[in-house]
């Protein structure tokens, strides 16, 4: 288990206001998830990770409860990252934090979609 950063409770209220923790962590099952499915872009992406989580653009609902899309715009290929991020909450056991689920890289063209076809919870300004 890796601690990545911290959240801004004030922007992740957006996903549930019951957040218990402002760390985030990245475990090694998860690390290993990001080099098995996007071993392409697995050092950029984990590389700006901490920087998505702490000044996100985007967060989107996702379809698992407590859990958003969260997407930044960063120099990269592609030029968008996408961190899926489950926060904790009192309903989770003791001892959890916010944890990166996965992350990947978005074509600018992705993101539009992404924008006109599901919930936008934060934009940022």
């Amino acid at each position: 288990m890796y601690i990545i950063g911290k959240i801004n409770r004030e922007i992740y209220k957006c996903i549930t206001e019951d957040i218990v923790t402002d760390e985030v962590i990245i475990t090694d099952n998860q690390i290993q998830h990001i080099k098995d499915r996007h071993p392409e872009v697995y050092d950029r992406v984990l590389s700006n990770i901490e920087e998505a989580i702490r000044i996100p653009d985007y967060i989107i609902r996702d379809k698992h409860e407590y859990t958003g899309l969260v997407v930044k715009r960063i120099k990269t290929e592609n030029g968008v990252l996408q961190v899926v991020l489950r926060l904790c909450t009192s309903e989770d056991e003791q001892g959890y934090k916010n944890s990166v689920i996965s992350c990947w890289e978005l074509s600018e063209k992705r993101l539009q979609n992404y924008l006109r076809n599901k919930e936008i919870l934060y934009r940022r300004e």
